[in-house]
Formats: C-alpha cells, sequence, structure tokens
C-alpha cells in the first residue's frame, strides 16, 4: 500500500468523510462536521504529508489578533496557526512524516485542530468578523 492509499485508509478508519479526491496529486479533501473540520485539505508531498483548514478570512489589520494567534500557537501540541501566501486567511497547518506516519500520530494531529477549534472557538468567530 503506497503512502497516498495508507492516508487514506487511516482517514477512513478514524470516521472522517473523504468528500472530494485528486490521486493523480496524492491529495483529499475531508469533513468531520461534528468535529468543525470542513474541507480540510489532506496532501501527500513526497516525504511529508500536509494538513491545511481553512479557519477564517482577515477583515482587517489588528496586532493584537497576530500576537493572540503567535501566543495560542505556543499552546497548541500538533500544528499552528498559519497566514497563506496573500496574507488574507488564517488556516491551520500541520506536517507529518510520511514514512514513519502511523494511525495515532494523525490521530493526534487531527484531535489538536479539533481541541483548538473548541478552545479557541469564541476568539476565531469575533477575528471572522
Amino acid at each position: 500500500m503506497d503512502n497516498f492509499e495508507k492516508v487514506k485508509h487511516f482517514l477512513m478508519e478514524l470516521g472522517y468523510d473523504i468528500t472530494h479526491e485528486e490521486p493523480d496529486d496524492q491529495l483529499v479533501i475531508i469533513a468531520k462536521e461534528d468535529e468543525g473540520i470542513t474541507n480540510m485539505i489532506v496532501d501527500c508531498e513526497d516525504s511529508i504529508l500536509i494538513l491545511e483548514q481553512f479557519l477564517f478570512e482577515i477583515k482587517g489589520e489588528s496586532i493584537e489578533m497576530y500576537k493572540n494567534l503567535l501566543m495560542k500557537n505556543r499552546e497548541i501540541v500538533h500544528g499552528a496557526f498559519v497566514i497563506e501566501q496573500e496574507g488574507k486567511k488564517v488556516m491551520f497547518r500541520d506536517t507529518l512524516q510520511l514514512e514513519t506516519l502511523d494511525l495515532e500520530e494523525l490521530e493526534a494531529s487531527l484531535t489538536s485542530l479539533t481541541l483548538l477549534l473548541n478552545e479557541f472557538y469564541d476568539e476565531i468567530i469575533a477575528y471572522s468578523k
């Protein structure tokens, strides 16, 4: 089983819905709406697995928002808040080694996002307005 198939198998075993798949690019979009995960990109890139979940669009320039996001990054066990290339969207992103990836490691990364969404929900909503 190649890495892409292994990742898909793990995701299905963890109860995630694969809503879109691009086998040639080794990319899937997943959802588990009861945990706040929708349209999450799961991308097998050579030796790493990239997980990206869009959280909100930046509506203004707030030093306080950036400061709070960076401070929250310190508390996140897996992954981090990131800003995409254009600087307009905040996302959760994590990268994992594909060669040694196991079910528990992938689950821990996804659970980290779920916990983050639960703990930081009010702030994310406020920043998105």
